[in-house]
């Protein structure tokens, strides 16, 4: 099973609440669990070069069902995998992309925030993993 619609919505919606709560417009993906992109949201005064950016951290937290900033040790000086950030056409380790799990603890997608700090786009992005997660109850 996918990420629904209704996830999707819901993500992009807890995801818009919480970056107005901290005044910081957002770029917001949703990423079903084949790395496609299922809503894509761009805040009115978000950075046009943080799309990109959040639509990588979803697709690479879907493709690899890890937190973004998890995948940083792969590949930081000294890492076991110098490199592994550009496969895949690009990949993103730092934090602001988050898997989303059905009730099993299945992969159904991944949502990417970009547009503040990095501890920012992660806030948003654990709103909008939560909000797709609770869909599911």
């Amino acid at each position: 099973m996918s990420i629904t619609q209704a996830q999707a919505d819901a993500a992009i919606a807890a995801a818009r609440k919480t970056a107005d709560a901290i005044g910081v417009p957002m770029n917001i993906a949703v990423y079903d669990d084949g790395a496609n992109m299922k809503a894509f949201v761009r805040m009115d005064g978000a950075f046009l070069g943080s799309a990109d950016i959040a639509m990588n951290k979803a697709r690479t937290a879907a493709l690899f069902g890890f937190n973004t900033e998890a995948l940083y040790d792969f590949v930081k000086p000294g890492g076991t995998s110098p490199g592994f950030d550009r496969t895949n056409g690009g990949l993103i380790v730092f934090a602001g992309g988050i898997p989303v799990h059905d009730a099993d603890g299945r992969l159904i997608g991944a949502v990417g925030v970009s547009g503040g700090a990095v501890a920012q786009d992660f806030e948003v992005a654990q709103a909008a993993a939560a909000a797709a997660e609770v869909q599911l109850l």
